[in-house]
């Protein structure tokens, strides 16, 4: 239940992966011999799948380690691309950290950043920004804009089409953080209206270490610069030796997601408002984080968070014996700090400690549903008389 921070590998994607680790291992670089050409053979494949199934052309898909590093090289690259001292940057407070990281380094080398409020927590848009907001903070300086597609914490869908047709009027490239999306959600660049678009193999049941950047070159609005030299590989935007059996999962990843998408939305929809339902029935005081369920546009179809007043998040899943899930509040030796997002959405501390977390995924069924919906129920009886007894 814990889908939004990884997947299982889809066995099919096993399968087609096999042969580039053992007979099939050539670099795709070494085009002197065949085992190079025909691994290049594969990777010019899985690129073509790949921008198909987001509606760009094959030249327009730059393959990376996974979406933090394409976040880094559409963010350091799109900026320093621009030849103005002045530089402004808008992105929302909601976005994954391999954004607001990188924007943060950006200040501190001198540019000015405006990270835009999102929709509190009561709204049915809870964590979705406000569209006419971001065109009035739009200034002449304005060089960037970077708003994710949807949450990888509350599920919410941000309009970036809309986004996408602000931006260009006043000709300021936009990314798109879609890591959460693609393969989710039908998406098409072009419609999106994006000029770069960042996501990554293992969200969506492919290897992890293998992502990819869109980068538009119809009516490009954006000049990259690479942030990785050394062999000039992916047209001299990201040098390093390609990843062939990862590149050739992540085509066939996605190719498994594109096909039926609809269906399976439907299905994990089904599954997400059933537990949702049976926890809030079977377990008092339980609060919706995020968007509201009955709107699927507004929220990923698989996402649910929720709050369980009284009850700290930590104790709780330490209860949650073979369940998966996360914490509204990351608490790590990496990363102590509570959850932004769902502070940005206007939870107190003892609400956010309070939230898990709940990503479906292809995998799951009914009966995990029914299991998952026990447990955490006595999970959370269990925390809350320990707290009492405390």
């Amino acid at each position: 239940m814990d889908n939004h921070a990884t997947t299982r590998v889809d066995p099919r994607v096993v399968e087609a992966m096999l042969p580039f680790l053992t007979e099939q291992y050539g670099n795709a670089g070494s085009i002197t011999h065949s085992l190079g050409t025909s691994a290049l053979d594969e990777v010019d494949r899985a690129r073509a799948s790949i921008a198909a199934a987001i509606g760009a052309r094959p030249r327009e898909i730059v393959f990376t380690s996974g979406a933090t590093e394409s976040n880094n090289l559409a963010i350091f690259g799109a900026v320093n691309g621009v030849r103005s001292r002045s530089k402004h940057i808008i992105s929302i407070a909601t976005e994954h950290r391999a954004v607001l990281d990188p924007l943060k380094e950006l200040r501190s080398r001198g540019c000015d950043v405006t990270l835009l409020p999102v929709a509190q927590v009561g709204s049915p848009q809870a964590g979705i920004v406000d569209v006419q907001q971001l065109a009035e903070a739009l200034r002449e300086n304005t060089s960037f804009v970077s708003v994710m597609l949807a949450n990888n914490e509350i599920g919410a869908i941000h309009p970036i089409a809309q986004i996408g047709r602000i931006c260009r009027e006043h000709g300021v490239p936009l990314h798109c953080d879609a890591t959460q999306a693609v393969g989710r959600l039908p998406l098409n660049v072009d419609e999106l209206g994006v000029d770069l678009l960042s996501f990554s193999a293992h969200k969506i049941h492919g290897p992890k270490g293998v992502g990819a950047l869109f980068v538009r070159c119809r009516d490009a609005q954006t000049r990259l610069i690479p942030q990785i030299l050394g062999g000039g590989q992916e047209r001299g935007l990201r040098s390093g030796t390609l990843n062939v059996p990862g590149i050739v999962g992540f085509a066939k990843a996605l190719e498994l997601c594109t096909d039926g998408i609809e269906v399976e939305e439907s299905r994990l929809r089904d599954l997400r408002t059933s537990l949702c339902r049976r926890l809030m029935a079977s377990i008092e005081e339980v609060f919706l984080n995020g968007p509201t369920l009955d709107v699927p546009a507004l929220r990923l179809a698989n996402n649910l968070n929720l709050c369980f007043a009284g009850v700290d998040g930590d104790v709780l899943m330490m209860n949650l014996k073979g369940v998966a899930v996360s914490s509204g509040a990351a608490c790590s030796t990496s990363n102590p700090e509570l959850s932004h997002v769902l502070r940005a959405i206007g939870l107190r501390d003892d609400q956010v400690q309070g939230s898990l977390r709940f990503g479906l995924g292809r995998f799951n069924t009914m009966d995990d549903v029914s299991i998952v919906a026990e447990l955490v129920t006595e999970a959370v009886c269990k925390s809350r008389r320990i707290a009492t007894c405390g």
